[in-house]
């Protein structure tokens, strides 16, 4: 891995939310240009419980664009309806490298109005 700012920041938010865990599911965002991606990863077990993304076929036919905060609250809610089937209701949020801004905030903000606590 390339250890440029990204990566270095990525590997220090990781490693921080997996201290600050205390066996909680890590709530893990992706996003790219086009898209958004989120997943409820048990670092224990190494396990993903639940994951959602702008990229499914029914986000596609509803949102108008994958990238943006409108698909990123989209993502939220649906991550927390996922999360919830799974028996998840408490998480620790990993903004990997990114900055907790925009998308990544949107994401956040629409799972915790959705049920899950962090």
């Amino acid at each position: 891995m390339a250890h440029n700012t990204f990566n270095k920041r990525r590997i220090r938010v990781r490693r921080q939310v997996r201290k600050a865990a205390n066996g909680r599911p890590r709530l893990s965002v992706f996003r790219s240009g086009r898209h958004i991606y989120a997943q409820v990863i048990d670092d224990g077990n190494g396990r993903t419980l639940a994951a959602a993304s702008s990229l499914e076929k029914t986000m596609r036919e509803t949102l108008k664009n994958g990238g943006d905060k409108g698909a990123a609250e989209a993502v939220g809610k649906l991550i927390a309806e996922r999360a919830t089937e799974a028996g998840v209701k408490q998480v620790i949020f990993d903004r990997g490298g990114y900055i907790y801004h925009g998308r990544v905030k949107a994401l956040a903000d629409a799972a915790r109005e959705s049920g899950l606590d962090f």
